[in-house]
């Protein structure tokens, strides 16, 4: 049965301050959050409505489909809400393709773009200190347990792209992404929804890169950050098997 202090707690992990403050993050859902126990994340606290989860019966909390929506961020809740604790990063292997986002504001797309650094075997994903925070119960959700096996670290870009052998950026006008000898490793910089490459960073770029548009009138003004992730890890992956 869940105690009102439970209550609070989960609750208060919806807000930025308090993950921070308790360094706990929330998962919900019988597959992310078996992702998350599969993982070295250490698991703090569970509360299900069945036995699907008995094998972790100390921390185990069993509550009525009732008592979860009081703790779920869902409409609907799904069986089971988490929480764990928020890891440390890891050490950066800059001997490979890193991606580093320069202000991505929206839950969903950084949620895609882990996912998408897990599909493409990226393992190391580095965010802007303006970036939205990795831990967000939407970015959690969207990345349906990649963070698992994505090194996420936070840290200031200006420190970064020097540490990397060489920085390649997304711009409207760079050379298209289709006609270049890419490079197995360095770092990729993918710029804020809005407004792109902020121009701090874009004066460390080294290599300017585009996904050219194909449309008989060419007026869309830009692709969705995650769906350029998408498009430029395809590639590089692609360019990467045929040499």
């Amino acid at each position: 049965m869940l105690t009102k202090s439970q209550i609070k707690l989960i609750s208060s992990l919806k807000q930025k301050k308090f993950r921070i403050q308790h360094q706990l993050f929330v998962v919900e859902g019988v597959k992310v959050v078996q992702e998350f126990l599969n993982s070295d994340y250490e698991l703090v606290e569970i509360f299900a409505v069945d036995d699907h989860f008995s094998q972790y019966k100390q921390k185990l909390t069993r509550v009525s489909a009732k008592e979860l929506s009081k703790i779920s961020g869902f409409n609907t809740p799904n069986k089971v809400v988490a929480t764990f604790k928020i890891p440390r990063p890891k050490p950066i292997n800059w001997s490979a393709l890193v991606v580093a986002l320069d202000a991505v504001n929206d839950p969903g797309n950084l949620g895609t773009i882990i996912r998408l650094c897990d599909w493409f075997g990226i393992e190391n994903l580095i965010c802007s200190e303006t970036t939205v925070e990795c831990f967000n119960p939407k970015v959690v959700q969207a990345s349906m347990g990649s963070h698992t096996r994505v090194n996420i670290t936070y840290m200031d870009l200006e420190k970064a792209l020097p540490l990397a052998p060489n920085c390649m950026g997304t711009f409207m006008d760079g050379m298209s992404i289709y006609e270049q000898n890419l490079p197995d490793e360095g770092l990729l910089v993918l710029g804020n929804e809005a407004n792109g490459i902020s121009q701090d960073i874009e004066a460390l770029v080294d290599t300017r890169l585009s996904i050219p548009r194909f449309g008989n009138l060419k007026q869309t003004e830009s692709l969705n950050v995650a769906n350029a992730a998408a498009i430029l890890l395809s590639e590089f992956k692609r360019k990467l098997t045929e040499t």
